[in-house]
Parts: C-alpha cells; structure tokens; sequence
C-alpha cells in the first residue's frame, strides 16, 4: 500500500520546482481561442512596452496597448481575451515584477486588470498634480486661445479619472 505521505528529507524540500510559477491572469471560458502568433507578441513588446517608470503615463500605455489589439480586427469574445493575453507582453522590469507579484487568478477580467495596473502605477501624488494643474489652469502669455484649449485637453486626458465635475 503507497503512503500518502513519504518521508521527505530537507534536500527534497530544497530542490528547484516549477510548482511556485503561477499565472496571476485567468482567463474567461470560451473555446474559440485564436492563436497568437510570434509577429503579434513582438508587434506589443515593440509598440507599447510599459517598464512601471515615474516618467512613463499609465493611461498612455493602455491607449497605445488598445490601439494595438483593436488593429487585430477580433469579435468581441475573443478581444477581451486576447487583450488579456497580450497584456503581459507589454510589461517590462518593475510593470512585469508588479503583475507577477499578484495572487494567482486575482484578474479575470480587463476591466479587472486596468482596475489593478492604473491603482498600482499611476501614483496618488502624480494625480493630485495633474488634478492641481487642470484647478489652476492659465492661459501663458505669448499663447494664443486654442493652444491654451490643447494643452488643458492634454491635461485632462493624462488623468481621465479626476473627479473635477464638468460645470467648474
């Protein structure tokens, strides 16, 4: 009769395993799942690879990063997991540690993911800046009114979610 459960010694604990490798993405049931092809992967790593630097936008990033997967031309089950399939090749250095880190299975959704990449990089103190500068906003001297109207345009699009209401 086997045992359920062998004498281990501390050498078996120490050996290198794959076990610990674990995917923080679950992706949603379907069974129409299109390949993704090697030009594909590179074409996300090249166009909008994201490393998690204090320089770099967040809400940039995932424009660009759409921009890509919309170009693939899928139906609607298969965007939302190519998106999530994608997603990951986009990352680099501290963005790439920042998914892995995640618990196993925490996203399942893009709305998920966006939710945990913007919450993670796009930094409290960079959006009350941007929150502070779109308050304070002035038209420069030496510049005319529609480059005023693009540069506030500008700055409400580096931080859609900045609860300023409309009519102010």
């Amino acid at each position: 009769m086997g045992d359920k459960n062998p004498i281990r010694t501390l050498g078996d604990y120490s050996k290198p395993s794959h076990k610990g490798n674990k995917n923080t993405i679950e992706l949603p049931e379907g069974n129409n799942v299109v390949p993704l092809r090697s030009d594909t992967i590179r074409l996300v790593q090249n166009g909008c690879s994201f490393h998690g630097l204090r320089s770099e936008d967040p809400n940039q990033h995932l424009k660009d990063f759409l921009k890509v997967v919309e170009s693939l031309d899928l139906n609607g089950d298969n965007k939302e997991r190519t998106r999530l399939r994608l997603f990951q090749f986009s990352l680099r250095d501290q963005a790439s540690n920042w998914l892995e880190r995640l618990l196993t299975g925490s996203i399942s959704t893009w709305e998920d993911l966006t939710t945990h990449f913007l919450a993670q990089l796009f930094l409290l103190g960079r959006i009350a800046n941007l929150r502070n500068d779109i308050l304070m906003f002035q038209q420069q001297e030496e510049e005319s009114f529609s480059e005023a109207w693009t540069r506030f345009k500008d700055l409400l699009q580096k931080v859609p979610h900045h609860g300023i209401d409309r009519w102010l």
